[in-house]
């Protein structure tokens, strides 16, 4: 883009401490997902099939609907759709027809699922204490629940808006 072009957009730029604040953060939650997800990957999950774990071992009866289960983990349900197909030939998890909507489907965390979950959240946690959590002082931790609550809210905001 020409500074033409870009003169004419009237650009709100960032401020220099904007700038190194958008950028920490970025650095900062590419290189903690990655990390994570190198752990992960020690007991044959990655961060996708953790999280769809916890949601299912959150949930009641260690089942959710697909659609439920897609929304609450950020991903299309074609995307999801793949993802449990992965997790289904390794025994995590299954699906199950809705007896009230026939074109429902739950995905249900199996007795591997289950038993995998309680093995590797207490090595995944340790490593989200580790490497993010006793980096940070308390009030920090403090400032960045409440400095990324309003940011949440909004992007939830914006996802029900697109899906209405």
């Amino acid at each position: 883009m020409s500074t033409a072009e870009s003169e004419e957009l009237d650009t709100n730029w960032l401020s220099g401490g904007e700038q190194r604040a958008w950028r920490a953060h970025l650095a900062a939650h590419r290189l903690l997902e990655h990390r994570l997800d190198r752990e992960l990957q020690g007991f044959g999950l990655s961060a996708n099939d953790y999280e769809i774990l916890v949601n299912l071992s959150e949930s009641a009866g260690h089942r959710m609907r697909m659609s439920d289960l897609a929304e609450a983990t950020i991903q299309s349900r074609s995307r999801l759709s793949h993802q449990i197909a992965r997790m289904e030939a390794s025994s995590l998890v299954s699906r199950e027809s809705c007896p009230d909507d026939r074109r429902g489907t739950f995905a249900v965390l199996t007795q591997h699922g289950w038993e995998t979950i309680k093995r590797v959240a207490p090595m995944h946690v340790a490593n989200v204490r580790y490497h993010f959590i006793d980096r940070l002082a308390p009030e920090l931790i403090d400032a960045l629940e409440a400095a990324y609550a309003p940011v949440v809210t909004h992007l939830l905001r914006l996802r029900a808006e697109e899906r209405a």
